[in-house]
């Protein structure tokens, strides 16, 4: 793949890209960014940089008429106006401030999805709309223009309750005193509104043309957002219960984000206990429930969801896998952010392992995806055995994944606390296909979901034994899948009715309740492919 290299006076940045893009939005998936103003059209001439090598093609007619022959003849472009074909090196004049908020590719969103069509402006005035998936451990935002259905922005960050917990329920035990709920709620509030203003600021784009917001989450989020109910998620005879977490009013939000005040705020409710409106948004983004039997659709997240389609009925449930796909809670780990490792491979000659990073920055950690093929290629050489053990030549403190180069090691109990998520993934697969009847050789269709499936390796997955082996049936990595249903019921007409529908078809396991749990555990422990049933 070609390499954008940013230059700067004590290192050089490489980013590996795939033509097509411009080098704003390179820039913006990384943690180097440029100063911007217009939603990428080139009118605010801000996004300048200094072509230093590489072939960036001829300058658009708003490059012209922004920059002048002056500037051009000294190497001077618009970011959002050069779009890479081959390795170019730039220098970037005029850089933006950092920021915590990562942008979303701006080319997928509903439009993407089969048979979109606009719902009704009823004022005609083609108002902007936002969608949000609100994670345990993410936030996601995107800004549609509702009169065509494409996203105009995206935004990723952090959700800053994880000061109170990495997982669901140290969040929800936090959450019991008053005083901290109400700071957990103003906090993810907070946080919305901080990343709709990076969009506003760097786009160029009026908040107050948001004329509809929908949000989605699991219900955990939902309910420590609204304030309402969290407390009865602690108790297990709710798991399977309907949890009413609906905002009493959402005017407060609207003024804290700084979009329209009659902007309509709608917020997902949740299917029930720990199965929340992301895992629906989900169904609607896959189209799970309109397609042949035997599809599943895992969500991976600090609260992992999966759903399995038997024709008849959607099995639905929760597994409790903790922060291990996102990266964080191992010592080694950090979310999917410039430097996290994403994948792993091992030299041909040498047998060494070399790594893809983020943004092209030094290794700092491991990200989920990055930790699923570290684990199959060193069960693959030896140097792990299937119960995650390290061989003997490895030191007491684990193993050195940049030796020499700092403290990145993997540690057994990184591998433990993966183990531990795999399993619970793995027993959730397990009560699905027996709650539908159903055996592996009867799946068809395997959606997975979550940030942490937009760059997984499926062979690694299976390898390791977090995926089912299906040879010669579909294995989908479909990115965020809640975010691109929250999208769907934000802009597309009938939606509601596909939504209805999946609810009135799923059934709720609770896996607590499962005889078999503690075997099963034990099982999908090992690094190894699931045997199939």
């Amino acid at each position: 793949m070609p390499i954008l290299t940013v230059k700067f006076a004590d290192e050089d940045r490489r980013i590996t890209f795939a033509p097509g893009r411009s080098a704003r939005e390179l820039l913006d998936e990384t943690d180097i960014r440029v100063r911007a103003g217009c939603n990428g059209s080139g009118a605010c001439g801000l996004c300048r940089i200094r072509i230093a090598g590489g072939n960036a093609g001829e300058p658009s007619a708003n490059e012209r008429a922004t920059l002048g022959a002056g500037l051009l003849s000294q190497g001077v472009r618009l970011a959002c106006q050069v779009k890479p074909e081959h390795d170019l090196d730039v220098e970037i004049l005029n850089p933006a401030p950092p920021s915590a908020w990562r942008s979303l590719d701006t080319g997928s969103g509903t439009s993407s999805l089969p048979g979109p069509s606009p719902m009704p402006d009823p004022k005609g005035e083609h108002p902007l709309g936002v969608s949000v998936d609100l994670g345990t451990t993410h936030l996601s935002i995107t800004l549609l223009d509702l009169a065509s259905g494409r996203r105009l922005a995206g935004r990723r960050g952090l959700n800053p309750q994880e000061t109170a917990g990495a997982d669901v329920m140290t969040r929800l035990m936090a959450a019991q005193s008053a005083r901290e709920a109400e700071r957990l709620s103003l906090q993810v509030i907070g946080a919305i509104g901080d990343g709709l203003r990076d969009i506003a600021v760097r786009e160029g784009i009026d908040l107050h043309r948001v004329g509809r917001v929908v949000l989605v989450g699991n219900t955990a989020m939902l309910a420590i957002l609204s304030g309402r109910n969290h407390l009865l998620l602690l108790q297990p005879r709710y798991w399977t219960e309907t949890i009413d977490c609906l905002p009493m009013e959402t005017a407060s939000w609207s003024a804290t984000w700084g979009i329209g005040p009659a902007a309509a705020i709608k917020v997902i409710p949740p299917l029930a206990g720990f199965v929340g409106s992301d895992l629906l948004a989900g169904v609607i983004a896959t189209r799970l429930t309109e397609q042949c039997p035997g599809a599943l659709l895992i969500d991976f997240g600090t609260n992992s969801e999966m759903a399995l389609w038997d024709g008849d009925h959607l099995w639905v449930t929760s597994a409790a896998g903790g922060p291990a796909f996102e990266g964080c809670g191992i010592s080694c780990g950090m979310p999917a952010e410039p430097g996290a490792i994403t994948r792993v491979a091992v030299a041909p000659v040498t047998g060494e392992l070399a790594f893809d990073v983020i943004a092209g920055a030094e290794p700092r950690g491991l990200c989920g995806t990055g930790l699923v093929d570290l684990l199959a290629r060193l069960v693959g050489n030896g140097t792990l055995n299937v119960k995650g053990q390290f061989a003997p030549s490895v030191p007491d403190d684990g193993f050195p994944l940049t030796p020499g180069k700092g403290e990145l090691v993997l540690t057994k109990r990184d591998i433990d606390i993966f183990q531990r998520a795999k399993a619970a993934i793995g027993v959730g697969i397990e009560v699905l296909l027996a709650k539908a009847g159903m055996g592996h050789n009867d799946l068809r269709r395997v959606c997975i979901g979550g940030v942490f499936g937009q760059s997984l390796d499926i062979a690694s997955a299976t390898e390791i034994g977090l995926l089912p082996a299906i040879p010669g049936r579909s294995v989908e990595t479909a990115g965020n899948t809640a975010l691109s249903g929250c999208e769907a019921l934000l802009y597309t007409a009938g939606v509601d009715e596909r939504l209805r529908d999946a609810r009135s078809r799923a059934r709720i396991v609770n896996l607590s309740d499962c005889p078999d749990f503690d075997t099963l555990f034990l099982e999908h422990l090992y690094l190894q492919p699931i045997a199939p049933v």
